[in-house]
């Protein structure tokens, strides 16, 4: 007598689960992003409404309206940025401006904080990414430890003519604060030129590496004369 097999349901089975599993990991991946955005606008946009308690009540846009108006506390800020960056640019400004820099350079542990938050601003605002030419790798702090650096021009002057050779500049960021690093004069033979651009460069260098360079393009590593990562120093 012939035994009936219970494959035909365990596939069955397997099918259903890989099924669920498939699309509810595909529904996941595209709501939790959306969802999580949708919060955080929420969140930041009813603490910006918070600046409207400063108003008097019944001066209020919700006591002189009919209806709320979420998100005026964003308008208010803008407006008010607007203004002080008005008042920062003309003579009087940019001396009080200096006056409050040098006041805030003397406060212990205060200082650190602001400069550091002046400068990733002032990259930010400004471009300053726009001045790195090319994302390199170079061994550093020693030989075999390789470090994300960017190319800022080709040394000139005392500094290529003492080396005896083509030297190029290198930035070498910190973690997770980018505007803080190393200045490098290294020889060109011995760094490695990557694919990716400067803007993936820095998601990877400020995440700590959790967010990987989205280059599909990227297969493998260009040298700028031809060394492998394998090679060692001549």
């Amino acid at each position: 007598m012939i035994k009936r097999t219970k494959k035909p349901k365990r596939s069955l089975f397997k099918g259903i689960r890989a099924f669920f599993k498939a699309n509810l990991i595909a529904g996941l991946l595209f709501l939790t992003p959306l969802v999580a955005t949708f919060f955080f606008l929420r969140v930041l946009i009813q603490w910006m409404d918070r600046i409207l308690l400063v108003i008097p009540k019944g001066y209020r846009p919700e006591d002189l309206l009919p209806f709320p108006v979420p998100g005026f506390g964003l308008i208010i800020i803008v407006f008010l940025v607007l203004i002080t960056g008005i008042l920062v640019r003309n003579y009087l400004g940019s001396r009080l401006v200096a006056i409050w820099d040098y006041i805030v350079s003397r406060i212990p542990l205060v200082n650190k904080f602001y400069v550091s938050v002046q400068q990733l601003v002032e990259t930010v605002a400004r471009g300053g990414a726009k001045d790195f030419k090319r994302v390199v790798l170079v061994e550093f702090p020693r030989q075999g430890v390789y470090s994300l650096a960017y190319v800022t021009g080709v040394a000139v002057g005392e500094l290529q003519e003492k080396t005896h050779k083509k030297v190029i500049n290198l930035y070498v960021p910190t973690t997770p604060n980018p505007t803080s690093g190393y200045y490098l004069i290294v020889d060109e033979n011995e760094v490695i030129e990557l694919d990716m651009s400067v803007e993936d460069s820095f998601k990877l260098l400020i995440s700590g590496g959790i967010i990987a360079p989205e280059n599909s393009n990227c297969n493998h590593s260009k040298n700028l004369k031809g060394r492998q990562p394998g090679n060692k120093r001549g």
